[in-house]
């Protein structure tokens, strides 16, 4: 088989392949998309070898829930959704105590909009990973996943008071952060 170009008979083909057990085009589908969902790992994860842990048990479910795909809709927001439930369940299993608390009329400062601009990509995603699990996990979710309150409620058994409190939290750590890199910087 050639290498693929990304068309929707190209990639049905190869999911029919990956359904029959056909090693090369698992490793081909694999190459396709652990780029992506590598990074997608990583936001939810606390370092790189976690991320890493989550992407293997994430691809380990796309190919053994393969079968449930319809092919109504894109494949990779199907594969996105599993590996986002791998990561959420990945943090359930090795986390012992939740960071949520239920707070009401926090206080949010405005940073000006100069401060995202100063730094880099890398940077500001580093800034994110350091976020306490449960702020980063609701603001992965809420604001690059772009879930729902109700619907991270749902996925992390958390109230949607505790999902808006946990966002306002992470974006004031997160502005605190960013602030303090650009002091360190200036």
């Amino acid at each position: 088989m050639s290498p693929l170009s990304l068309n929707n008979s190209t990639e049905n083909e190869l999911l029919v392949l990956c359904k029959e057990g056909d090693r090369y085009a698992c490793k081909q589908l694999f190459d396709m998309y652990s780029g992506k969902m590598m990074a997608l790992c990583y936001r939810f994860a606390r370092d790189r070898n976690e991320a890493e842990d989550i992407l293997q048990e994430g691809f380990v479910r796309v190919f053994t829930k393969l079968h449930l795909y319809s092919g109504s809709g894109s494949f990779e927001s199907w594969m996105k959704r599993v590996i986002i439930n791998t990561a959420l369940k990945y943090r359930e299993k090795n986390i012992t105590k939740h960071n949520y608390t239920e707070i009401e009329n926090l206080h949010v400062f405005d940073t000006g909009p100069n401060i995202v601009e100063e730094l880099s990509k890398e940077e500001i995603l580093n800034l994110i990973q350091e976020l306490p699990d449960g702020y980063r996990t609701v603001f992965n979710l809420y604001v690059i996943e772009g879930y729902s309150h109700k619907d991270i409620g749902q996925f992390l058994n958390i109230g949607e008071s505790t999902s808006r409190s946990q966002l306002v939290k992470a974006r004031n750590l997160l502005k605190q952060k960013l602030l303090n890199q650009i002091k360190l910087a200036g």
